[in-house]
C-alpha cells in the first residue's frame, strides 16, 4: 500500500450533468428508478434517500445531452492541481453555459467541460454494502411480489463515458485527473478507479464515434434489490435494458434500465472496491470479459451513442 494523502488525484464524481428536451420525462425515469428528484431553479436535481449529496443536474435542452463533468478534489490539493496544470502548460478555461463560477474548468476529452472543486468525498471509503438473504430455516425468505418494497439506490457508483479515443481520453484521466487505471480491454473500453478509494470504476470510457453519457450506474444491497428494480421499472413503463447478469470486470451484478433518450440508469451489486493507496492489479483483458460474465444477450444497441445520433 502507498501513501494515499499525498497522492494527487480527484477523489469523486461530484456531478454530472445532463441536458433534456422534456423535464417531466426525466423526472418520471428517475423517480420510478428510486431516486429523490427535486426541483431546483428550472431544473432537476437527483438525490438518492438519506443522503445530502446532489449527485447529478438535469438541465431543459434541445436534446440528451452531457453538459459537464465536476469531479470533487480535496482542498489541499486545490493549489497542487493549479500548479501541475501550470507546470505541463495545460490551459482552464471558462465555464460553461449555466454552470457555476468557481474551481478549475479544463476542457476535457471530446470536448467535456470538465471541473475540479473542492467538495466533500462522497465515492465510498469502504466496500459497499451486501446484504444477504437469510439462512433457511423452515421459512419462504423471497420477498413478496405484492409487497415488496420499492428499491431506492443507495449512492452513484460510477459513470460511463463514451469517448472517440479511449487512450487518448485515459490518458487525460489518468495523467491530468491523477485517476488509475483498473482493467481494460484494448483500446475499446477502459475502467478508472480514485487512488484515494473508490469502487472499481468512478469513471469508465468505452468507443464511439464522440462523446457522450452512456450511463450512469446507481449502489443498491443486494441481488435482490437488482431484479426487484428490473421489476419496478417494467411496471413503471421502462421494460428495455439488459439484465439481470454480472460483470466480470468489476464483478457487480447488473440490471441496465434504458431511459427515455437511449441511454441507461444501471442497479449495481457487489461491485469491487479498491482502498484507498492500494494498487489495482490492472489488466488488458480480451474483449469477450468486457461486457458480462453471464446475463442474457447484449441488446443490438447497447453501445450505440444516441448522443451523436441527436445531433
Amino acid at each position: 500500500m502507498t501513501d494515499a494523502v499525498h497522492i494527487l488525484a480527484a477523489h469523486s464524481v461530484d456531478e454530472f450533468v445532463l441536458s433534456v428536451p422534456e423535464l417531466e420525462s426525466a423526472r418520471h425515469f428517475y423517480t420510478a428508478f428510486g431516486l429523490d428528484v427535486r426541483n431546483e431553479d428550472g431544473a432537476l436535481g437527483l438525490y438518492t434517500f438519506g443522503h445530502p449529496h446532489r449527485w447529478a443536474r438535469v438541465l431543459p435542452g434541445a436534446s440528451k445531452r452531457l453538459v459537464w463533468l465536476s469531479l470533487g478534489i480535496h482542498a489541499d490539493d486545490a493549489p497542487r492541481f493549479e500548479s501541475h496544470f501550470a507546470a505541463r502548460g495545460i490551459a482552464q478555461v471558462a465555464p460553461p453555459e449555466g454552470a457555476e463560477v468557481g474551481g478549475i474548468w479544463l476542457a476535457g476529452p471530446d470536448g467535456l467541460p470538465v471541473q475540479l472543486r473542492v467538495a466533500e468525498k462522497v465515492s465510498p471509503s469502504q466496500p459497499a454494502p451486501r446484504e444477504i438473504a437469510p439462512e433457511c430455516r423452515n421459512a419462504g425468505r423471497s420477498p413478496s411480489r405484492g409487497q415488496a418494497p420499492l428499491v431506492h439506490p443507495l449512492y452513484l457508483s460510477h459513470i460511463l463515458l463514451f469517448s472517440a479515443d479511449v487512450d487518448a481520453a485515459r490518458e487525460f484521466y489518468e495523467d491530468v485527473i491523477g485517476l488509475r487505471l483498473s482493467d481494460k480491454s484494448g483500446s475499446v473500453i477502459a475502467f478508472l478507479h480514485s487512488p484515494h478509494g473508490s469502487d472499481h470504476h468512478l469513471i469508465a470510457l468505452a468507443k464511439s464515434a464522440g462523446g457522450g453519457l452512456h450511463h450512469s450506474s446507481w449502489c443498491v444491497p443486494s441481488i435482490d434489490a437488482v431484479g426487484l428494480g428490473m421489476e419496478q421499472m417494467t411496471s413503471a413503463g421502462y421494460p428495455l435494458g439488459w439484465g439481470v447478469g454480472r460483470h466480470v470486470l468489476g464483478s457487480n451484478y447488473f440490471r441496465y434500465v434504458r431511459d427515455p433518450w437511449g441511454s441507461y440508469a444501471e442497479y449495481s451489486y457487489d461491485i469491487d472496491f479498491v482502498e484507498a493507496g492500494n494498487v489495482w492489479p490492472a489488466a488488458d483483458h480480451p474483449g469477450e470479459d468486457s461486457l458480462y460474465a453471464w446475463g442474457p444477450s447484449v441488446p443490438e444497441d447497447f453501445i450505440v451513442n444516441h448522443e451523436l445520433q441527436a445531433i
